[in-house]
């Protein structure tokens, strides 16, 4: 059975990727590279993350409105940041190498989920 923090992480998660993915599909239709495509959709994502994360997800650890509050955004941040050179370098290979840029996009989601819940639940939100 999967404990709730990583159930709600998983809603988060599927709400975000379709904020994420959508700005992905229009960027690609507009013709944007795929890597550029793949990090402006995961950068509107994680904003829409940190919302429900704070919010819902890992409730009663959210810092007070204080320094330790900017630390863990700050955290956050850089959390999005590994799952964005995940993403980007995936999408980037992938299409480089003749793989659709949909396909490598999902591999990246997959790759990207787990690596940033650990961060997340391990470091931000300890």
């Amino acid at each position: 059975m999967l404990d709730q923090v990583y159930t709600r992480y998983i809603g988060a998660s599927a709400a975000s990727l379709g904020v994420d993915f959508a700005v992905f599909m229009a960027a690609l239709s507009a013709g944007m590279p795929p890597a550029l495509a793949a990090a402006c959709g995961y950068i509107a994502g994680i904003v829409c993350h940190w919302l429900i994360s704070s919010r819902l997800v890992f409730v009663g650890r959210v810092a007070g409105e204080s320094a330790g509050r900017r630390q863990q955004q700050a955290l956050f941040v850089l959390s999005a940041l590994v799952g964005l050179g995940i993403t980007t370098g995936i999408v980037g290979l992938g299409s480089r190498y003749g793989l659709d840029p949909r396909i490598a996009k999902g591999i990246a989601i997959v790759v990207s989920f787990q690596a940033t819940y650990m961060l997340r639940k391990k470091v931000v939100f300890a």
